[in-house]
């Protein structure tokens, strides 16, 4: 059985009314994934990540701030949340709610959490929604811990993930590859080593062949020995926020092309869900389901 990592603090998170982060999408999500036949042990509770172990790979003082509840208004703005200490410790597990799939992908070839996708996250800054940069550091504690000498961080959320090629691009053993809208946010974009952008109003055919072609171009190039796949729900045509046209087949389709292709290739996957902003949360984790059923987790 494919591991998928929970906690229930995923979706345990004071916001404010009408804020735009749906929280509640990873409990509406675990719930789903239960009712359609996915087995109660399959869930598997993440440990925190210790915020000093990020000493000397992000910013000690950024991290210590925002820990101890410091970082300035503008600096919270800019990440959009209110700080608190429950989102300290929803932060930390989530990032080790990451590594641990990226661990348990070299024992069991894929494994799946039911959060993540930070990639906004920069060494001494957050931004939208993201606060520490779990795609990155789940690549490190690959590499560092766990012997595997060359990552592929390929990132299929709408949004490139600017602070993950930030972070890797002085790294020739993290290959990071974005495909995200042209126009869409953020809008200052960095530079992945593979970045696909493409134009509002993308639907099925013109994604899935981006898709297809980058994936192919990178396990060429790089040959990586793992594989973080960031499977974001904002390329549907009814996010509020992606402005692309993919359908919930053409979402399945894109899940299935990434898992199978790695999976023909020996490579272990560790995929996290990405954004996703529809306000209609039976709707927004049934677009995430997508990623399970390509999995095989749920029929």
């Amino acid at each position: 059985m494919i591991p998928l990592i929970f906690d229930p603090i995923y979706s345990q998170l004071d916001l404010p009314a009408r804020h735009r982060f749906p929280i509640d999408k990873y409990r509406t999500l675990r719930d789903l994934l239960l009712s359609l036949g996915a087995a109660p042990t399959q869930f598997l509770r993440p440990k925190a990540l210790r915020p000093e172990t990020l000493e000397g790979t992000l910013c000690a003082d950024y991290i210590g701030r925002f820990v101890r509840g410091e970082l300035d208004r503008q600096a919270m703005r800019r990440i959009g949340f209110p700080w608190s200490e429950q989102l300290v410790k929803r932060t930390f597990t989530a990032v080790g709610g990451t590594i641990l799939a990226g661990v348990l992908s070299l024992e069991r070839g894929q494994a799946i959490n039911l959060t993540g996708g930070y990639h906004h996250a920069f060494y001494d800054y957050g931004a939208g929604f993201c606060i520490v940069n779990d795609l990155y550091l789940s690549a490190l504690n690959l590499i560092q811990n766990h012997g595997v000498e060359r990552v592929l961080i390929f990132d299929c959320d709408v949004h490139q993930g600017d602070g993950t090629a930030s972070l890797a691009s002085a790294r020739d053993d993290v290959f990071t590859v974005s495909i995200h809208g042209e126009k869409n946010f953020p809008f200052r974009k960095q530079q992945s080593d593979l970045d696909v952008a493409l134009p509002q109003g993308a639907g099925d055919d013109v994604y899935l062949c981006a898709v297809e072609a980058a994936l192919e171009k990178a396990l060429s190039a790089f040959r990586p020995d793992a594989v973080i796949y960031d499977a974001g729900a904002d390329v549907h045509a009814d996010d509020d926020l992606g402005h692309f046209e993919l359908s919930t087949q053409g979402v399945y389709q894109r899940d299935q092309l990434v898992l199978e292709r790695c999976s023909s290739l020996d490579l272990p996957v560790s995929a996290v869900i990405g954004g996703g902003y529809q306000r209609d949360m039976a709707a927004l984790s049934d677009v995430h389901l997508q990623l399970f059923r390509a999995a095989g987790v749920v029929g």
